[in-house]
This record gives structure tokens, sequence and C-alpha cells, in this order.
């Protein structure tokens, strides 16, 4: 009995374990994201130069901001599936409930977390996607009208 118990306990730890690499790939994505857009960004904002059109740079910078706001956005949300998915883990192991043993699929805690609408407006996303996506447009605008 014991050992069943010890068996059942490693089983645990597994599971959890496999789990937690899930959220650390996610976490490691979205961050990896942040640093892609950065380095996008300074490399679009040095093309600046006087055999380029500005509008168009700016344009092109658009594309890369968006995508990568969705990607973060994607990444985080199923970080949180993930997390919902450790909690609902923990609860029924520990009432030796076998159930989707070792079920890595994170969406069906899709209700049980923020909407990506949501996550992608988040306080941070927000800050770090929107101010680079207002600012050029900003710069779009003022080209446009001084015709530049």
């Amino acid at each position: 009995m014991t050992q069943a118990k010890e068996i059942n306990q490693g089983v645990i730890h597994k599971e959890i374990d496999l789990i937690q690499a899930c959220i650390r790939r996610m976490a490691n994505n979205s961050f990896l994201l942040k640093g892609w857009t950065i380095s996008l960004l300074a490399i679009l904002l040095a093309l600046f130069g006087e055999n380029t059109k500005p509008t168009f740079i700016c344009l092109v910078m658009l594309i890369p901001l968006f995508s990568f706001w969705y990607l973060d956005t994607f990444f985080l949300q199923t970080e949180k599936m993930y997390r919902k998915m450790y909690e609902w883990v923990l609860e029924k192991r520990m009432n030796d409930d076998p159930s989707k043993l070792y079920d890595l699929n994170p969406h069906r805690f899709k209700a049980d977390v923020d909407s990506r609408i949501k996550i992608m407006f988040s306080i941070t996303l927000r800050w770090f996607y929107g101010m680079p996506v207002i600012i050029t447009a900003a710069i779009i605008l003022y080209l446009l009208i001084t015709k530049k």
C-alpha cells in the first residue's frame, strides 16, 4: 500500500513538472517576442534615412508590432490556461482522481481565463505594444500632413 502511494506521488510530481515546463515555455516565448519587438523596432528606426520614405517605414513597422502583440497575447493566454490546469491537477490528484492524467491540452480551461482581447489590452501589453503603435501612427499622420 505504501509503495502504491509513492508511485502515485511520483506520477503527480511528473505531471506537475510537465505542466510547469509548459508554463515556462509560454513565458519564455512571451519574453523572446518582446526582445524581437524591440530589436525589430530599432532596426526599422535605423533604416530611416534620406533614401527611404519615412511613411513607408512607419507603415511597415506596424505589421510586426501588431503581429507580435497578437502572438504575445496568445502565449500569455495559453500560459494562463496552463496555470489553471496546474491548479486543477493539484486539486484532483490530492483527491485521488486520475481523470485526464497527463493530458496537457490547456484549451479545456479557455473559459476560465480572460479572452484574448482582454489580455491584449491588459496594462502591461497595452503599454509595451500600444505606445509604439500610437507613436508610429502619430508619425505617419505627421508625415502625411506635412507631405514628407
